[in-house]
């Protein structure tokens, strides 16, 4: 009888056991899944579509450009860490780059965006205008469509922040002065839904609208290219 009941006890000691593991494991593999789950969601939440973007901007007229200048958004280009935004900008667009002990870009190779040439950029009073940097957002067309109502902190960080900017070819940069997507598009083709990605990511951040001309441009870019997400810096 003894024996009997302290075999019973083992088993059920042992059932107890098993059945705690089971549960142990079980839970944790509920909460790896909601883990991975999460992840995913929010990989999806970053990884946006442009065009789904585009109709959440505002659709307006332009304002007047009364008032218009670049001081509006700042006396030149900020510095951080003793590095000017456009020499990081530089840094940051342009392979095989020399830099100095002041942190300027003294040469390097731009791939450019605009063309898709190559451009040699050397620095220089009269070489450094082969490459410029670019508000992908012009700055007269942000003050025209929204920009006149941020602070003069956020719209200095506008005219600073690494979304907005892109290092491209001067002549192209020239040609493209103030233009919007309705007027003016990159000649390479191939990055035309980039540059409206990013276009529609810098106006989302900084609550700036588009005209309908803009948008219906942008939008038609974008049809072409349905799965393209919007730009990062």
């Amino acid at each position: 009888m003894a024996y009997a009941y302290k075999t019973r006890r083992i088993i059920v000691i042992i059932s107890t056991l098993i059945i705690f593991i089971y549960i142990i494991i079980n839970n944790t593999l509920v909460l790896i899944n909601s883990n991975i789950t999460d992840t995913k969601d929010a990989s999806k939440s970053v990884s946006t579509l442009a065009i789904k973007e585009l109709d959440k901007i505002a659709v307006k007229g332009r304002a007047p450009k009364m008032d218009y200048s670049r001081e509006q958004f700042g006396a030149g280009w900020n510095t951080k860490q003793g590095c000017d935004t456009r020499n990081i900008i530089l840094n940051r667009d342009l392979t095989n780059t020399v830099v100095d002990e002041q942190c300027n870009v003294s040469s390097g190779t731009l791939n450019d965006p605009y063309t898709g040439k190559l451009v040699s950029f050397i620095r220089g009073s009269s070489t450094s205008s082969a490459v410029q940097i670019d508000h992908v957002v012009a700055l007269s067309d942000a003050w025209q469509k929204g920009a006149q109502q941020l602070t003069t902190m956020r719209r200095i960080e506008l005219a600073n922040d690494p979304l907005e900017l892109l290092a491209v070819d001067g002549a192209a940069n020239s040609q493209k002065s103030d233009s919007d997507a309705a007027t003016w598009l990159p000649s390479n083709k191939e990055f035309r839904c980039q540059y409206v990605a990013r276009q529609i990511a810098v106006k989302q951040k900084y609550s700036l609208w588009v005209t309908q001309a803009e948008h219906d441009a942008i939008s038609d870019i974008l049809i072409k290219c349905p799965e393209q997400l919007l730009s990062s810096p």
